[in-house]
């Protein structure tokens, strides 16, 4: 098992889900971040992330997940945050997106379905539905 598969074991074992995992360099320090999702309601609480950190920092202890020195953040992916897998678009249902494509420069509004690979937007202009191999750049929006 990979790294990044003995982490989903553990977070999915306290029902939540993995939405994304990456190495980032911030102002020269090197941060391990760990977005978990709660997939039975509308976020995570700071008792799972605590729950989450305390989980899997002995196993980064063990096998670290990059070289040097690096920090472990875990959070949740935030209200505006970028759509990347299928399992993405599915989480992010009703929510507003923007999306660009291979066959139109950008659209927006709010996502209706995901069927297979094919996902619809219903926007302004009516629905677009567009296949997910073809989706350039995704992500949410809030408008406040």
């Amino acid at each position: 098992m990979s790294l990044e598969s003995d982490i989903k074991s553990m977070v999915e074992s306290l029902d939540l889900k993995i939405w994304d995992i990456a190495t980032v360099t911030e102002h020269e320090e090197t941060i391990y971040r760990v977005n978990i999702i709660n997939p039975t309601s509308e976020g995570v609480s700071m008792e799972q992330v605590v729950q989450v950190t305390k989980m899997i920092s002995p196993l980064l202890d063990v096998t670290a997940p990059v070289r040097g020195d690096y920090r472990l953040e875990v959070s949740s992916p935030g209200i505006e945050r970028k759509l990347k897998s299928l399992m993405h678009f599915q989480c992010s249902l009703g929510e507003k997106l923007r999306v660009q494509t291979t066959e139109e420069k950008k659209l927006r509004g709010t996502l209706k379905s995901v069927e297979g690979d094919l996902i619809t937007l219903d926007t302004e202009e009516g629905e677009k539905s567009f296949s997910f191999k073809d989706v350039i750049k995704a992500t949410t929006y809030f408008e406040w």
